[in-house]
């Protein structure tokens, strides 16, 4: 062949701010590029000699090897796949890699830096001119009749090509590194890149740095073999022993040889494998590897589907701490066992992104931004196969591992509450498999829940039907009933429990938000805190004119007391005639307000106390009666601030200076006590 030279159809000018701009935060890229491209190459040689139309030799083993040299500010790549002919160069190099990087200046030319491509495959050889000031190809084709090809380009405008002195079939690939990236000559900074991107690529790769010292090992002689370099052998005579008696031990021959190179690369990484192939600690172990989190994850699931898209990957659900730690995971996605990018919320449900795991997915588009991911029906369909897989998963435990499923869950649900938070598809595959606590710390799930209680009649409500007041009729909801405080609600749990009724215990913040999703599921369920109302279930049958006439003048009595006019007071004859007095709040009044917190927290003002609050007063309590009875008496004042903080301490806790005036007043109450024994 005879030399050549000409002009690439790319101006430096033009391309290589725009390029520099996509490689900005990940200029690394092209040591994943390079090497990708070197697996393609080996990839297909062994397709032609699987085809018949070339043959490998009988030591072949397919590898990738990076060499670095910060001597000569230089990286190497070498495949040993098949080669390239002067055409093919022309073709895949002059051609094909040049007009793609045009095709890539004209489409992301406009592009903001917040529509960033996730995948750069396909613009591959070029990059390497973003950190190289000259790229050299020295190349073999697999083809005998073919010679070896050099070629060699400065800057990416000007090229040469000639006959090459390449004897072995593949490529290799010289970057004579620019001022700004001789840290691609440093072995450490190598490893980390390759560590990142190629940890998992099917083909072993082998880093080496030229100007390091030779490394040795000594091994048995009897495990030299023909690629080894050996150095020289060693005899070691065995060491005299009196209790061997006549015995004569031999010597030990080893032999000393360079240190034999580690490929970095697992090339076959567990989800790569059928779950049949796995086991538990093999799970555990790529777990800690890949995310070096050694604390053991909860469980994990295995994704291996081949219709109608090619998705593999293993999802592990971490054990977090969430009382001191960030639910935040780790999704890394692959293309073809080579890392993509971490956490890409248009190909991984955005909920399943608290877990930590691998997807590698061989069929999506890579060559498109962000923005065209999130139109593409494909992606969309992956994102709900990830989705459905996990559901699986999850009611299946349920199903026939409920022991362990419910020794995960209070690990679990967050993630789980949030998902169905998120995705409404999630929700109802997962709704009849959410666990709860109840009061006795026993699990069930809303169905098992309502099994236990009394559901309203059902009531035909005819579609445009209205209330009294002119609102849509529901038919009647059922009542659930929870929790936030076990400690605070303690009085209202008492009560609970001499019913024999039970309620969920939410004290998650997700929870909240979780049970309003809930209501609007379609199961006709209501949601109410143990303390929003007193129910006929805790109250006696009673005259209303009795309790009528006591709530009038207890009303005004407290109102005056506390000096509070808009004081809610209700009398009521309670079944427990220890409890005197309690507070309630109506649960729509009490989300209001909680929502009104947040919105103050987060900076965006209140709309100051809503109030609401109800005071409850047990007419078949002694003090109460008193009071009744003797609303002008010598301790009537005394005991309405006692009975209302009474009830202020089972609802929340007292502000500084009502606990204060609380705690002179009791001793107060008591030295009258002592007064009258």
């Amino acid at each position: 062949m005879s030399k050549e030279q000409g002009s690439l159809a790319i101006n430096s000018e033009n391309i290589f701010p725009i390029i520099k701009k996509w490689l900005y935060s990940d200029h690394d890229i092209f040591i994943r590029e390079l090497v990708s491209n070197g697996c393609d190459a080996i990839t297909k040689r062994k397709k032609l000699d699987m085809m018949g139309e070339t043959s490998l030799p009988d030591e072949y083993k397919e590898k990738i090897e990076v060499f670095v040299n910060a001597e000569e500010k230089s990286i190497r790549f070498v495949d040993n796949g098949l080669g390239m002919s002067a055409d093919e160069v022309k073709e895949y190099i002059n051609q094909i890699a040049f007009s793609g990087a045009a095709d890539f200046l004209e489409k992301y030319k406009d592009k903001s830096s917040e529509d960033q491509i996730i995948g750069h495959f396909g613009l591959g050889f070029y990059s390497a001119f973003m950190v190289a000031d000259k790229v050299e190809i020295n190349t073999k084709s697999y083809r005998d009749d073919e010679s070896a090809v050099h070629w060699e380009s400065d800057c990416g405008t000007e090229f040469e090509m000639d006959n090459g002195t390449r004897e072995e079939t593949g490529t290799e690939i010289i970057l004579h590194l620019n001022e700004d990236s001789y840290e691609f000559s440093n072995e450490y900074r190598v490893k980390e890149v390759l560590d990142k991107y190629c940890s998992f690529m099917p083909v072993e790769i082998f880093l080496t740095n030229e100007n390091a010292e030779p490394q040795y090992e000594t091994i048995p002689s009897e495990e030299v073999t023909e690629k080894d370099t050996v150095i020289e052998e060693i005899v070691e005579e065995p060491a005299e022993n009196e209790d061997d008696g006549d015995e004569k031990k031999e010597p030990v021959k080893k032999t000393k040889i360079l240190k034999r190179p580690v490929s970095i690369s697992d090339t076959q990484p567990l989800w790569t494998k059928h779950p049949n192939e796995c086991s538990e600690e093999g799970y555990k172990e790529f777990y800690r590897t890949v995310f070096h989190d050694y604390k053991e994850p909860l469980f994990w699931i295995h994704l291996n589907m081949d219709y109608p898209f090619n998705l593999k990957g293993i999802l592990y659900f971490p054990k977090v701490n969430l009382e001191y730690e960030n639910a935040e995971g780790v999704i890394k996605l692959y293309n073809n066992q080579v890392f993509i990018a971490d956490n890409i919320k248009e190909v991984i449900p955005e909920f399943l992104l608290l877990l930590k795991g691998v997807i590698d997915c061989p069929d999506l588009p890579l060559n498109v931004s962000r923005s065209a991911l999130q139109n593409d029906g494909f992606v969309t369909k992956i994102s709900e196969y990830i989705t459905k897989k996990v559901a699986d998963k999850l009611s299946g435990m349920c199903k026939t591992d409920r022991e362990n499923y419910e020794k995960y869950w209070d690990d679990i649900s967050p993630f789980i509450k949030y998902g169905c938070l998120k995705d409404q598809k999630f929700q109802e595959k997962m709704k009849d498999f959410i666990l709860f606590k109840d009061l006795d710390d026993k699990f069930m799930t809303m169905k098992e829940y309502l099994e236990t209680v009394d559901a309203p009649e059902a009531e035909v409500v005819e579609p445009g039907e209205e209330t009294e007041n002119g609102e849509p009729k529901e038919p009647p909801k059922t009542t659930i009933y929870y929790v936030t405080d076990l400690q605070q609600q303690s009085q209202y749990i008492n009560l609970f429990r001499e019913q024999n009724l039970n309620a969920f215990v939410l004290t998650h913040n997700i929870d909240q938000p979780f049970i309003s999703s809930l209501e609007t599921g379609g199961d006709n369920v209501k949601f109410q805190r143990i303390d929003a109302e007193v129910t006929d279930d805790f109250r006696e049958e009673a005259s209303e004119e009795e309790l009528k006439e006591q709530t009038d003048v207890l009303t005004e009595l407290f109102r005056k007391v506390l000096g509070k006019e808009n004081l809610e007071v209700k009398v009521e004859k309670l079944k427990n005639e220890k409890l005197s007095s309690m507070i309630t709040v109506s649960e729509e009044t009490r989300r209001m307000q909680d929502m009104m917190k947040m919105y103050a927290v987060n900076g965006m003002g209140g709309m100051g106390d809503f109030g609401g609050e109800k005071l409850v007063l047990n007419a078949n309590h002694p003090l109460v009666q008193y009071l009744a009875e003797h609303k002008e008496g010598e301790h009537a004042e005394l005991f309405c601030r006692q009975l209302y903080d009474l009830a202020m301490i089972s609802h929340k806790p007292l502000a500084a200076e009502d606990m204060t005036a609380f705690i002179q007043r009791s001793n107060e109450i008591m030295e009258l006590l002592a007064k009258d024994e």
